[in-house]
């Protein structure tokens, strides 16, 4: 029986980890959960699954929060802030972390549940791009297993075992094109926030999902792949396809190819990754080849002239140390100001582009260590906020 510490259980991952739990009660205890601020949905996810010890980061909602819990007569541990989401990432009678925190914020929490000796189901692909050169030493020195939940490197993990490490030659990483494959540039310059937001075939947060427009989630995957599966970025290769039935293959070096297929759903790299290394009971919609909607695979390449931000992830790949932190912390403000209408789309690309422009010499000569790493972050982040100030009209 896994006993699961959920970081970020509120959004779509937490959620379906959640599932994945109900469906099989008996094979998971949930021990603590974490959230932001939707403590609505938090409350009620206490109430199903009675955690010892919950974390809610905005202050004032912990203190809501806890006041509901009282009144309701559930006897739990309320904690808030950053200082929460690592207790419950280090809690005692805790084995597994599933790491579903959005963004970079999930990394100092991962980093605590691996120095406490706690098993890593990993979603949330910030973490290993901005610390994956201090993460997965730390890994293997604790001893500790990194289960990865993103469903292309679940679909690699799959696909690896069995083989032998030095039989990989490369990995090729499906994506599905997001809402504007084929677009040109020109176009890219008229798309709106509704269009950005409706993904043609994976329901999630809004982040991940410009991410999946402008093509930055398959470049944060590539580093991500570099980490997990220690293969230089080069021999990484990102696919379109569109069905999204094929979620990752690898190429071995007699020249077979092995695939991972399924619906898209995350439900089942999550259940993957928590009955490792076992296998659980089938909980999603059987696999059908002969469903029409499935029997016509396609495959392009990805268009890196249209879709620049995975041509800055390969060089950010390449170069290492503290850039693809910059690269992804500018990310995520230039994500965070489009959602909220203050740049264009082709805004967020400028300013990742500026940033790590900005910031790459000064950062060479800093050591990988989780400080450096928390404080690039924290720079960058500035630096690209006055670049989007610059852009707001």
């Amino acid at each position: 029986m896994r006993r699961l510490s959920i970081l970020g259980s509120t959004g779509s991952i937490g959620k379906q980890t959640l599932e994945v739990v109900r469906k099989a009660p008996g094979d998971f205890t949930v021990e603590s959960l974490t959230c932001g601020s939707d403590i609505d949905t938090i409350f009620d996810q206490i109430k199903e699954f009675r955690p010892k010890v919950c974390s809610v980061v905005n202050e004032s909602k912990a203190l809501e929060l806890s006041s509901r819990l009282k009144d309701e007569g559930i006897e739990i541990e309320v904690l808030t802030g950053e200082e929460g989401n690592i207790a419950c990432a280090t809690l005692d009678s805790c084995d597994t972390v599933v790491g579903a925190i959005v963004g970079f914020a999930g990394l100092v929490p991962v980093y605590h549940a691996v120095l406490s000796g706690k098993d890593i189901a990993l979603a949330n692909k910030e973490t290993l791009v901005a610390g994956g050169d201090v993460i997965m030493p730390l890994i293997r020195e604790k001893g500790v297993a990194m289960l990865p939940i993103d469903s292309e490197h679940s679909a690699i993990w799959q696909c690896l075992k069995g083989e032998k490490r030095e039989d990989l030659d490369r990995i090729l990483i499906t994506a599905s094109g997001g809402p504007f494959r084929g677009m040109t540039r020109a176009q890219l310059e008229n798309v709106t926030l509704e269009d950005a937001l409706h993904h043609p075939t994976w329901n999630m947060g809004g982040k991940i999902t410009i991410d999946s427009a402008t093509m930055m989630n398959k470049g944060l995957e590539i580093i991500e792949a570099h980490h997990l599966y220690g293969i230089d970025c080069d021999k990484i290769d990102v696919v379109v396809h569109p069905q999204s039935i094929i979620h990752s293959m690898i190429r071995l070096r007699d020249g077979s190819v092995l695939a991972q297929m399924g619906k898209p759903s995350m439900v089942l790299p999550i259940e993957v990754a928590l009955y490792y290394p076992d296998r659980g009971p089938s909980i999603v919609t059987e696999f059908d080849p002969f469903d029409a909607a499935i029997n016509n695979l396609t495959f392009e390449p990805c268009d890196t002239e249209v879709f620049r931000l995975v041509k800055l992830a390969y060089e950010a790949g390449r170069k290492g140390g503290l850039v693809p932190t910059v690269m992804n912390a500018a990310n995520e403000s230039a994500v965070m100001a489009y959602l909220a209408g203050s740049i264009n789309f082709l805004g967020i690309e400028e300013t990742v582009f500026e940033t790590v422009g900005k910031m790459e010499s000064s950062i060479s000569r800093l050591d990988l260590t989780i400080d450096n790493i928390c404080r690039t972050d924290k720079d960058a982040r500035i630096y690209a906020d006055e670049i989007i100030k610059g852009k707001i009209k």
